[in-house]
């Protein structure tokens, strides 16, 4: 059990619970910047989390449902107010619907949690802020207390598997609801390369290729948000290409980008992708919540292999980054 105290501060209206872990203290940094791991741990056995944005930046949101054992739902965001790689970060935490918006009618917490390395491992230190004495009993007598303490026992499993998350890894691909699915890949490269060989045309036709033998004729990129773009692909020699066109809903650089995504020359309707780019310690955690229209383009896209398309794209990604190639 990793929790060593807990303490409630009733003249400041805190609540500081101190854990103790064996892990290293980048180890345990990272398990909170991943969304893979942070849904791991952060609701009670009982109550699993499933993150569907995690933009860990200041300025960036966080929405997350836990879902109960009779398959009730219920949600919640971070408003991420100031972060210090490997040292702290600063997020207020609410109560929201299902579209992440805040739920101003229940308490919020404004929560702040300090890593640091210690003789045996790490010590995170979390201080859960509230604006007056009856919400930080209201929230008390919701559970929160026993809520923290079953999560946080499950970060020690978490933590020892390493293997799960590590960079050597290929492309995941995890199931988020009917209609969303989360692509994780870490790129063995620094942020700001990655981020640009997303928006620099020259580079995205070297590496957004899919499987050997196709080649990117149209590569038309979105600069500003309400632009659109096109990118078109066909096979080496000629023969029946495919493209895709959209629009440029959010950019954030480098860290974020929501596009919409539709295939040219048919019907389907257009996905709402959402890129967030994390850095790690072995490079760029590189997320993608791909949202679909209805359960059933979910699978009839995944049963493409679009995951295997994608895999062969970022290990090309990786040797571009790897030569430098300027832009």
């Amino acid at each position: 059990m990793p929790v060593t105290t807990v303490e409630k501060d009733l003249d400041q209206l805190t609540i500081t619970i101190v854990a103790d872990f064996a892990a290293p203290l980048r180890r345990l940094w990272e398990a909170y910047l991943d969304p893979r791991q942070i849904e791991r741990f952060w609701g009670p056995p009982t109550y699993p989390a499933t993150f569907l944005r995690h933009d860990a930046v200041p300025g960036g949101r966080s929405v997350y449902k836990m879902t109960g054992p009779t398959g009730d739902e219920h949600y919640g965001c971070w408003e991420w107010e100031a972060l210090t790689p490997d040292t702290s970060f600063e997020v207020i935490d609410w109560f929201a619907d299902a579209t992440g918006a805040p739920n101003t009618e229940l308490p919020s917490t404004r929560m702040t949690l300090t890593f640091e390395a210690t003789d045996t491992g790490s010590r995170m230190t979390s201080v859960a802020r509230f604006a007056s004495i009856e919400q930080l009993e209201q929230l008390v007598e919701m559970g929160m207390l026993e809520g923290m303490r079953e999560a946080m026992s499950q970060i020690d499993a978490v933590l020892a598997d390493l293997a799960a998350f590590a960079a050597e890894r290929a492309v995941d691909a995890q199931l988020l609801s009917d209609t969303q699915v989360r692509v994780a890949r870490v790129i063995r490269g620094p942020i700001d390369e990655v981020w640009r060989a997303h928006t620099d045309a020259e580079l995205m036709k070297q590496w957004l290729l899919g499987p050997d033998g196709w080649t990117m004729p149209v590569c038309e990129i979105a600069t500003n948000v309400g632009d659109t773009y096109r990118y078109e692909w066909e096979p080496d020699g000629g023969g029946q290409g495919f493209g895709f066109t959209g629009e440029l809903l959010e950019s954030e650089a480098p860290n974020r980008a929501v596009t919409t995504e539709a295939m040219i020359g048919t019907d389907f309707p257009a996905t709402r992708n959402e890129l967030t780019l994390t850095p790690v310690e072995t490079g760029t955690l590189l997320t993608l919540v791909i949202t679909y229209a209805n359960l059933e383009q979910r699978d009839a896209v995944l049963a493409t292999g679009m995951t295997d398309g994608m895999e062969t794209s970022y290990a090309r990604l990786e040797g571009l980054i790897g030569r430098s190639v300027p832009a």
